[in-house]
């Protein structure tokens, strides 16, 4: 699958541009505040419906408009289909083949986009919540029906913590444990089974990266010598007390080790993003194997924070993906770039997208 027409109107410092893509490799070229990263958030929201720079989706809206839009035309098994999203006053409408796509989930496995940014440290050195995303985002292209467990115990966790805020009582808020337990531990169950496949995947491409493996253990969310159902007997007092519940898979994290400590402990800024990458890079790896689809690969501005060395691994890796290929540079003659395939390339100034090849 891949994405051969890519179309921006009002999307951040860009007015309007067409693109004619490239089905293997796609490099953009610029200044800083260019305009060349908004191209690819453009393309990540495109596939994602939120955007990895901000959680403000109205910010995204250019200047002195109302709303954005974005279009694609996608090629799979022979066929073109075209794929739209608009967001407005009236919130976001996405639209596939003529019909409206029916949520976030959909628009995900039609265009499944990952990216590589400078602030991708962040899995790191970030909180669990990062952690987390990155790991569901795995499992939900590979496990069919995990999203639905993940929906069933995130609507039993807002009503349980509705009523403990509410001061319900032990018998309101408990009503919603046996939900709670029963997708909870589907959920932590295709959370593990997943990271089975996943750990090896970034420890190799971590040993290539940095010399060393990582090494990936899933927290759960609730101590480990416990059933689901006695931790959150256990936190009740807790939970009643806060107005939370302090145990579930909501509370999950995955640890990250390097040489024995934890990474974000034991590595440089320029490290944590080669780490940062090699769980990227390796979840796109582990999730081909497993027949996932691994549509769209962004990588903005690798050069930054890499030295040469660093920087020609980390291309050699990304090129090694079955995947297409979208990648930003201040400096499009830098020599590490020849590592990527021909393709098509691009130039961006104030917002206004040229086509160089």
């Amino acid at each position: 699958m891949s994405l051969d027409r890519l179309g921006i109107e009002d999307f951040r410092c860009i007015q309007r541009a067409e693109l004619a893509l490239h089905e293997r490799s796609n490099v953009i070229s610029g200044a800083n505040a260019s305009g060349k990263t908004s191209l690819l958030e453009a393309l990540f929201v495109l596939g994602r419906g939120r955007s990895f720079r901000t959680a403000r989706t109205e910010t995204l809206i250019r200047t002195g408009t109302i709303a954005w839009q974005l279009t694609g035309r996608l090629q799979r098994d022979g066929s073109s289909r075209p794929l739209g999203l608009r967001f407005g006053k009236d919130g976001m409408e996405a639209r596939f083949a003529g019909r409206p796509v029916a949520g976030l989930a959909e628009l995900a496995t039609l265009l499944p986009a990952q990216a590589i940014d400078p602030e991708v440290h962040r899995l790191i050195e970030g909180g669990p919540q990062e952690r987390r995303r990155f790991l569901d985002w795995g499992v939900f292209h590979v496990e069919p029906t995990f999203v639905e467990h993940w929906r069933r115990y995130q609507r039993a966790l807002r009503q349980r913590n509705a009523a403990l805020r509410a001061g319900q009582g032990a018998q309101a808020v408990k009503a919603w444990d046996p939900e709670l337990i029963e997708s909870g531990l589907q959920v932590a169950a295709f959370r593990s089974r997943y990271l089975e496949s996943l750990a090896p995947a970034v420890a190799a491409t971590a040993q290539r990266l940095l010399g060393e493996p990582l090494e990936l253990a899933l927290l759960q969310g609730w101590a480990a010598d416990r059933s689901l159902a006695d931790a959150l007997e256990v936190s009740w007092p807790r939970d009643v007390e806060r107005g939370l519940t302090h145990s579930g898979p909501h509370r999950a994290d995955l640890s990250v080790r390097f040489s024995g400590a934890p990474a974000r402990d034991r590595i440089s800024r320029g490290q944590q993003k080669l780490a940062a990458s090699a769980l990227l890079l390796g979840q796109l790896r582990c999730d081909a194997a497993l027949g996932s689809s691994v549509a769209a690969l962004l990588v903005d501005d690798p050069a930054a924070e890499l030295d040469a060395g660093n920087l020609e691994r980390l291309l050699l890796e990304v090129v090694d993906l079955p995947a297409q290929l979208f990648v930003t540079a201040l400096d499009p003659k830098n020599p590490a770039l020849s590592r990527l395939p021909e393709g098509s390339r691009f130039h961006v100034e104030h917002g206004v997208v040229t086509r160089l090849i």
